[in-house]
């Protein structure tokens, strides 16, 4: 038997988390090498799957597959396609990161009233997410991605109520109200949509007696599986309603600013870097992969939730005073756009969409991660609360810069491909959404440049006049994102080469062609 090379690098980041919450209470900084070691570990086995992996080969590669649950047809399968492995590598890339930004944000608190925080718990559990996320992109049964999407929210719901944001240090009753309340939120949110994604579940074994998507595929490609038309769709809502939650997609998208406003900066990376991205995920691999039909007869109303939610995030985010909140309603907007890009059902707007994933996951990390150092040091989340911030610390505001310019998709930074890509794919078939979608560009320059000039320029406040700029640690997190922002820009191929031969794949599921340009004949 060939070495289980997908097993071995989900498997690894599980075993770091018994590993980092084994470790004695008192052994704090070991913990925290112990996480960081596996994590990096987790990146050098995620980097062999990207090298192994071959875009012109299979769709799914690097195949395994068990027997698990055999009285109820549920296996052990795991494979890798071009969109799969573009994320396993976004999700071992951040979660380093993640845990040196987050060094210091489990320690003890000294103030009174503060419950004891776990340190090895916290990065036990961001190891443990991070095994779930990248098991979830590898699975091909259906029915381990179920428990692998729904696993993945009890970490996550400590992560947000366990261990809050420093700016609330100075009222921390309040703050463990606000924390219980965005936990539980996300928690309630979450798992309706997934127990009615169970019972679709259910209900795509009973029509296709089998929950391996490489089994359902051949049978519908040799005749022998049919879905009635009211069946797919039916079926297709409820997949679609878990990972539009998830994703988050308007109006289903209110527990997000609540998540990220409470949680860390490490932590809200976490949520919308990288577990939001399994929604969207989803959407392509499972809504477009099972149920091409009603894929095609719901796009007109995605569509059109897409196309809210990039503009109602957008016009919230303008009109935002609390800097994470501010980033979580530009998350939102984003989602939109890689929705928008999925559902317009043309080579250039899924592979944008891809791309969207990926470039929005490391531009979100940079911005919000450098926002966290400066929410850290000024001890609030409030835009008024700052000022003349780049005359303190150059350094801080060029990053945060970049990280907001990288948000605002400015040309030679990652995320203007991805969404160049989506508007083009998006035009050619429906060109008003195209036009309508434009619009979250204009705010998005709003928001980001507002947002600058009101923290880093003008007089200094008084309340940052002794801030310090960023640290060595600090650097080690945002210097190699904003160089990954800056080489993604100018040179995607890497991550096109893999993508693209998956979006045919998908395309074809659907049996969609892109729409030819009409050209008037010369006179």
């Amino acid at each position: 038997m060939s070495f289980p090379l997908l097993t071995a690098t989900a498997a690894l980041p599980a075993i770091g988390a018994i590993a980092t919450a084994a470790v004695p209470a008192a052994q704090r900084t070991v913990a925290k090498w112990v996480a960081l070691l596996f994590s990096l570990s987790t990146l050098v086995l995620a980097g062999i799957v990207f090298a192994r992996f071959e875009p012109g080969g299979d769709r799914y590669q690097l195949t395994e597959s068990r027997a698990w649950i055999a009285d109820f047809g549920v296996r052990y399968e795991l494979g890798v396609d071009g969109i799969g492995v573009a994320l396993l590598g976004l999700t071992a890339l951040l979660i380093p990161f993640v845990i040196v930004a987050g060094w210091h944000d489990a320690d003890p608190l000294e103030t009174k009233s503060s419950r004891w925080r776990p340190t090895q718990g916290f990065f036990a559990l961001i190891l443990m997410v991070e095994a779930m996320v990248i098991l979830s992109f590898l699975a091909t049964d259906v029915f381990l991605f179920y428990i692998l999407f729904e696993a993945m929210l009890i970490p996550m719901y400590f992560l947000i109520g366990g261990f809050g944001d420093r700016a609330h240090a100075g009222s921390d009753e309040n703050a463990a109200k606000q924390r219980s309340y965005a936990a539980v939120k996300f928690l309630l949110y979450n798992l309706a949509g997934g127990l009615i994604m169970l019972a679709a579940v259910i209900g795509l074994y009973v029509v296709a007696g089998s929950f391996s998507l490489t089994e359902i595929a051949a049978a519908r490609a040799d005749g022998s599986l049919e879905m009635a038309t009211n069946t797919e769709r039916w079926l297709f809502l409820g997949f679609f309603l878990a990972f539009a939650i998830k994703a988050p997609l308007w109006p289903l998208h209110t527990w997000l600013p609540n998540a990220m406003g409470e949680a860390t900066a490490p932590v809200a990376v976490l949520i919308t870097a990288i577990v939001d991205k399994v929604g969207t995920f989803a959407m392509l691999r499972f809504c477009l992969g099972l149920f091409p039909e009603a894929s095609k007869w719901a796009t007109p109303v995605v569509i059109a939730l897409a196309l809210v939610s990039i503009v109602y995030g957008a016009l919230l985010a303008v009109g935002q005073r609390d800097i994470k909140r501010l980033i979580a309603y530009a998350s939102i907007s984003h989602f939109g756009f890689i929705i928008l890009g999925i559902f317009a059902m043309t080579s250039q707007g899924q592979s944008g969409a891809t791309l969207y994933m990926v470039n929005h996951g490391i531009s979100t990390a940079a911005l919000l991660l450098v926002a966290g150092f400066l929410i850290t040091r000024r001890g609030s989340r409030l835009i008024a609360d700052y000022g003349g911030v780049q005359k303190v610390a150059p350094v801080l505001a060029g990053t945060f810069l970049i990280g907001g310019l990288a948000t605002l998709s400015l040309p030679g930074l990652a995320p203007f491909v991805s969404e160049f890509l989506v508007l083009v794919g998006t035009f050619s078939a429906y060109p008003v959404a195209g036009i309508i979608a434009t619009s979250g560009i204009v705010l998005a320059a709003i928001y980001v440049l507002v947002l600058y000039q009101r923290t880093m320029t003008g007089p200094v406040a008084e309340s940052v006049r002794t801030m310090p700029d960023l640290k060595a640690r600090e650097l080690v997190v945002a210097v190699p994102l904003i160089a990954l922002l800056l080489l993604l820009g100018v040179f995607p191929k890497p991550l096109t080469e893999v993508v693209n031969p998956a979006v045919k794949h998908t395309m074809s599921d659907v049996q969609k062609k892109d729409p030819q340009p009409e050209v008037e004949a010369a006179k």
